[in-house]
C-alpha cells in the first residue's frame, strides 16, 4: 500500500503542478469510433469497483490488511447497486523462473475463482497486470527483451486460462505503466505503444472468446493530460480494433486531495481540474465513439484509519460533483475500495452517508451547503448563523432534527441560496452546550440525499509547551470541540518553514497530523526539514475559523515549542 500511494503521488504532483503537455508528433487523425457492442459493455459496467489491496497485493491477498475473498462480498457488492468489479493482480510474484516464468497453479486458481463467483453475481470483470507495472514492467528500456519476454509469458498464460470465459470479463493491459530509465515522453509513449500491442496481439491470438474480447488500454500513468490521450489515440487507430476501450484514473486535484499548500476544500480549483480532465477524455474518445473507464477513482488522502484530512463535507462535495459529471461525459467510473469503504469483515460501509451520497451520484444531483458545521462559541451569546445552500438543480425543501421538521421563519429563513438558522433555534438544538456536536440536521431537497448539518460548541483551541527530538514532536491541544483543518510554517524571515518549501501551508501526514482528542503531531520529516538554530512560528488553522499561533526551536537535535 505505501509503495502504491508513493507512486500515486508523484503522478499526481506531476499532473498537477505542472502545464499540460502540447500535443507530440504521437498526435494522429482520430482513432475510429469503437464497436456498438464495446460501447454498450463499458456502459453497462457502470457503476464499478475495485477490490483493491487483495490480489494485487504484495506478497498475497491478506498481507494488506484485508480479508480473504468470499462470494459473500461480491454478493453485497451487487446488492449495492455495482455492475461491475476491476480485479487488480499482481502476477510477479507467484511466477516462476524464465524462460517460462509459470504462474502458480495455486494463484491462478484463487483468480480463477473471483471471476467465476463474479461472473455468476451477473458482474462484468476486469482483470489486469497491476503492481508489475513498477516491479518489473518499468525496466522495458533498460531489460527490454527479458521484460517483453515474461510480459508476453504472462499474458500468454492468462489468456489461455480465460479464453472460453463469458464476454463480460474484460482484460486491461496494465496499471498505471511507468518506465525508469527513458529519455522522456516520446521514449515513454513508444514503450507503452508496444506493450500495448503485444498485448492485443497475445490476446487476439489466443482464440476462443478472445477473439473479440473487449480490451482496455491505459494512458501512460493513467494520467488525462493531452499528450497522454493523443499518444493512445495513436495506438488504438493502429490497432484497427473496434473492441477496444480506454482507461485513465483519477484522485481530484493533488493539493485537495492530500491537504497541502492550503487546499482544505473542494472550491473551484479543484472543481476545474476534474471538469477540464473529465472534458478532455470525453472530446479525445468519448466523443469520438471510444469508451472510457475511469479505472480508480477517490481521494489520495481518504482513509477511515486517518479521519480529518479532508473535510468530511467536502469529501462528499467532491463525491457528488465527480459522479455526476462523469454521468454527464459518458465515463464509466471504477470506485478504488482497498477497504477505506466497505469493511469486507463485516460486509457494512464505513461511512453509510458518504456511500449514500456516492451512489445516489450515480443517477442524480443532490443539493450541499458551504459547509456541514455550524459552531456556536460556548464563551459567548448564541447568535443566528447563515450557510449557502448549493442547490445543484434541486429545490430546497427545508430542514429537519431527528423526526422532527423545524419551522420555516421560526427556526430558520431562506433568502436566495442563503439559509439563516435563528438564535432561538440554535439556543434549543445547541442544549446544555457541552463542547462537540450538540445536534445534528439534514437539509433535505428534492432530489438526491439530505445535506448533514452538525451544530458543533466550542471555544479557541489551547496548545500546551512541548519538546521533542528530531524523531518529532507532540503538542498538547485542548480542542475544545473544534477542529484542525491545516497547519501553516514560517521562518522568522517570512520563508516557508517545512518538507514542502513552496508552501507555507504543509502537508497533512507528512509535516502534521491531529487524530487523537489530546494532541497536535509534528513529525521526524518536518522537523528534521528544519534549519539549524532556527525558530518557525506556525499557524494552526481550524474550522471554526479560529487560528492559534505556537513556536518551534530546534537547536541541534532538541525541538521545544511554546505557546505565543
Amino acid at each position: 500500500m505505501t509503495r502504491r500511494l508513493a507512486s500515486l503521488l508523484a503522478l499526481l504532483l506531476a499532473s498537477a503542478l505542472l502545464p499540460l503537455l502540447p500535443a507530440t508528433a504521437w498526435a494522429a487523425d482520430p482513432p475510429p469510433p469503437s464497436a456498438p457492442a464495446a460501447r454498450s459493455a463499458v456502459a453497462a459496467m457502470q457503476p464499478g469497483w475495485n477490490l483493491g489491496n487483495t490480489y494485487d497485493a504484495i506478497p498475497d491477498e491478506t498481507s494488506w490488511g484485508n480479508p480473504p475473498v468470499t462470494r459473500a462480498l461480491l454478493r453485497k457488492v451487487k446488492s449495492q447497486g455495482f455492475r461491475s468489479i476491476r480485479l487488480p493482480v499482481t502476477w510477479g510474484g507467484h511466477q516462476g523462473a524464465a524462460p517460462d516464468y509459470t504462474i502458480a497453479p495455486a494463484w491462478m486458481a484463487k483468480v480463477r475463482q473471483v471471476v467465476d463467483w463474479a461472473l455468476d453475481e451477473n458482474l462484468y470483470v476486469m482483470i489486469n497486470m497491476h503492481h508489475d507495472s513498477w516491479m518489473w514492467v518499468n525496466n522495458l528500456s533498460t531489460d527490454h527483451d527479458a521484460v517483453l519476454a515474461r510480459y508476453t509469458a504472462t499474458w500468454t498464460q492468462i489468456a489461455a486460462e480465460f479464453r472460453d470465459e463469458a464476454s463480460r470479463l474484460v482484460f486491461e493491459s496494465i496499471n498505471e505503466p511507468t518506465f525508469s530509465g527513458t529519455s522522456g515522453d516520446d521514449d515513454n509513449y513508444r514503450l507503452l505503444d508496444e506493450l500495448n500491442t503485444v498485448f492485443h496481439r497475445i490476446v487476439r491470438a489466443s482464440g476462443g472468446r478472445n477473439a473479440d474480447r473487449l480490451l482496455v488500454l491505459p494512458t501512460l500513468y493513467t494520467n488525462a493530460d493531452q499528450g497522454r490521450l493523443d499518444a493512445l489515440a495513436a495506438s488504438i487507430t493502429a490497432l484497427h480494433d473496434p473492441m477496444v476501450a480506454t482507461t485513465i484514473h483519477f484522485y481530484g486535484w493533488w493539493p485537495f486531495s492530500v491537504n497541502i499548500a492550503g487546499y482544505t476544500r473542494f472550491d473551484a480549483t479543484s472543481q476545474k481540474d476534474l471538469t477540464d480532465t473529465f472534458d478532455r477524455v470525453y472530446d479525445t474518445f468519448a466523443a469520438r465513439g471510444i469508451p472510457v473507464i475511469i479505472g480508480e477513482y477517490a481521494l489520495l488522502a481518504y482513509d477511515h484509519t486517518r479521519p480529518g484530512i479532508i473535510e468530511r463535507g467536502e469529501v462528499r462535495k467532491y463525491f457528488e460533483f465527480l459522479g455526476d459529471y462523469a454521468r454527464r461525459r459518458k465515463l464509466t467510473t471504477m470506485l478504488w475500495d482497498a477497504g477505506q469503504f466497505l469493511n469486507r469483515t463485516t460486509l457494512r460501509w464505513r461511512d453509510p452517508e458518504l456511500f449514500a451520497q456516492i451512489k445516489s451520484s450515480w443517477t442524480t444531483r443532490s443539493g450541499t451547503a458551504s459547509s456541514d458545521m455550524v459552531f456556536l462559541p460556548e464563551s459567548s451569546a448564541v447568535t443566528s448563523r447563515t450557510l449557502t445552500l448549493n442547490p445543484n438543480g434541486t429545490d430546497f425543501q427545508g430542514l429537519r432534527h431527528g423526526s422532527r421538521d423545524l419551522v420555516k421563519g421560526k427556526d430558520y429563513t431562506v433568502s436566495g441560496n442563503q439559509l439563516t438558522l435563528t438564535a432561538a433555534a440554535l439556543t434549543e438544538l445547541a442544549g446544555d452546550r457541552a463542547y462537540g456536536v450538540d445536534a445534528t440536521l439534514e437539509a433535505r431537497f428534492s432530489r438526491g440525499v439530505p445535506w448533514r448539518i452538525d451544530v458543533i460548541t466550542y471555544d479557541n483551541p489551547v496548545l500546551s509547551n512541548a519538546s521533542g527530538s528530531t524523531s518529532g514532536l507532540t503538542i498538547p491541544t485542548r480542542f475544545r470541540g473544534d477542529q484542525l483543518a491545516t497547519m501553516e510554517a514560517t521562518y522568522d524571515d517570512g520563508s516557508n518553514a517545512g518538507p514542502a518549501s513552496w508552501t507555507p501551508y504543509q502537508q497533512w501526514d507528512t509535516a502534521f497530523s491531529a487524530y487523537t482528542g489530546d494532541s497536535i503531531k509534528l513529525t521526524s520529516d518536518f522537523v528534521d526539514s528544519l534549519k539549524d538554530d532556527s525558530r518557525v512560528t506556525l499557524t494552526f488553522h481550524f474550522w471554526s475559523g479560529a487560528s492559534v499561533t505556537y513556536r518551534v526551536t530546534k537547536t541541534g537535535s532538541t525541538v521545544t515549542g511554546t505557546t505565543a
